[in-house]
């Protein structure tokens, strides 16, 4: 297995200087996260002004996934596109949390389960020109059920669907949540090159 964390076709390749930041400015500052600004010079040399949205917490994810090939997923109001979103058990781990330790907590408060397996899936830069954002997802199986614990702020519907209908709604448009789109396709990628138990990649694509 290759342990390089560059891609096979950009190993040798000559890379341009990375980009320098030359000061630190915080703009806004909050819990979950603060804005900084930069004088800084470009790969090519050229001065710039650069700000970035620095966050206090790994968003977190896991796509749960049950014996017959259905998914959990939860539906949710969202404030910042001010719409309803269906998406896989998310949520953020601080900084100084081990992620994993997050996810489980976030799939027991959100979704009502606990799991017996996990498996990595994604580690993902979430929008990585303007933000340091970091996302982690996993796929768990073995699901049993486990105390429900929302946030004050959150009211959640709770659906078991087909994996198959869910890459569907992706493919429509329906599901719109980056972490669980990825995923979903992660996911698919697993099941249909052996990365999965067999008899769950079965399930996953409806091959039961």
């Amino acid at each position: 297995m290759r342990k390089s964390d560059e891609p096979k076709w950009a190993e040798g390749l000559t890379k341009p200087p990375a980009w320098r930041s030359d000061g630190t400015e915080t703009l806004f500052d909050s819990p979950w996260m603060a804005l900084t600004r930069h004088p800084a010079t470009a790969p090519t040399g050229m001065k710039a002004d650069y700000a970035v949205v620095r966050f206090k917490n790994v968003g977190t994810g896991v796509l749960p996934v049950h014996e017959d090939g259905t998914v959990t997923l939860v539906g949710q109001q969202r404030f910042a596109h001010a719409n309803y979103s269906w998406e896989m058990p998310e949520g953020g781990a601080p900084l100084d949390e081990d992620p994993f330790d997050g996810i489980r907590r976030e799939l027991a408060e959100e979704a009502g389960l606990q799991a017996e397996h996990w498996l990595p899936a994604l580690k993902v830069e979430m929008s990585n020109s303007i933000t340091d954002e970091i996302g982690m997802t996993w796929i768990a199986w073995g699901l049993s059920p486990a105390p429900t614990d929302p946030d004050p702020t959150e009211i959640f519907a709770v659906a078991r669907v087909p994996f198959v209908d869910l890459l569907d709604e992706i493919g429509r448009g329906t599901v719109r949540d980056s972490l669980t789109v990825a995923t979903a396709y992660k996911a698919y990628h697993m099941a249909m090159n052996g990365e999965l138990p067999e008899a769950l990649a079965r399930a996953l694509l409806g091959r039961v």
